[in-house]
């Protein structure tokens, strides 16, 4: 939660409001910070819309980062998560729009809704956002795709926005995908192998066999 979002009086000399270890806020005005060691969570929103900031260190302490937590940071390059990290929640990275560099733990594997969604700088040569075999959104203009065998999980939303995109193949190598990746107005084509038609048919979305 945000339980001491906005808690003027709690923040340290460095601008930093964390309370039993949690990080809730950050109401300093540095371009590059380190996170205190002694935190191991990023609580929701604590940097969300911090545009000034281009450079943030996460510590080797900090086991989850929440919802939105750096959402909006639309000046950061790059941003390591350290090992230790097991969650992270929806939306984290939401448009942070000059992220370019992100590096993740193996570790890492739980599928995570919308994370790097409106990261166009983390962009492929074909317009795939994909992060750690998850593909986040798409940022080109075609009107037929096909998913990249490197994807093996479709986050939520990832194509619902995509206005001017009718028709999305999907590979065999996906196995999941989140809630409402597709628009209603996409056709989505799989082959009688694919491994995603189980998760297809629970969420109620029609798709062609090819």
């Amino acid at each position: 939660g945000e339980a001491f979002k906005g808690c003027k009086g709690l923040a340290d000399k460095d601008g930093f409001v964390i309370v039993h270890n949690c990080l809730y806020d950050y109401l300093g005005n540095k371009d590059s910070i380190t996170i205190p060691n002694k935190v191991t969570n990023i609580s929701d929103r604590a940097f969300k819309d911090c545009t000034s900031l281009t450079s943030i260190i996460i510590p080797n302490s900090v086991t989850s980062i929440s919802s939105h937590a750096f959402s909006g940071c639309t000046s950061l390059t790059s941003i390591t998560i350290p090992d230790g990290v097991t969650s992270i929640g929806a939306w984290a990275f939401y448009g942070c729009t000059n992220l370019t560099s992100i590096t993740i733990p193996d570790s890492l594997t739980n599928i995570i809704y919308g994370t790097f969604k409106g990261c166009k700088g983390l962009a492929d040569k074909d317009e795939f956002v994909i992060v750690h075999s998850c593909l986040y959104d798409y940022f080109g203009s075609k009107k037929s795709i096909t998913i990249p065998d490197s994807a093996t999980h479709i986050s939520g939303s990832a194509f619902y926005n995509c206005t001017s995109l009718t028709s999305i193949t999907i590979p065999d190598s996906v196995t999941s995908i989140g809630e409402c990746a597709f628009g209603k107005h996409q056709t989505v084509h799989v082959s009688k192998n694919a491994q995603c038609i189980e998760a297809l048919k629970k969420m109620n979305i029609s798709y062609i066999v090819d």
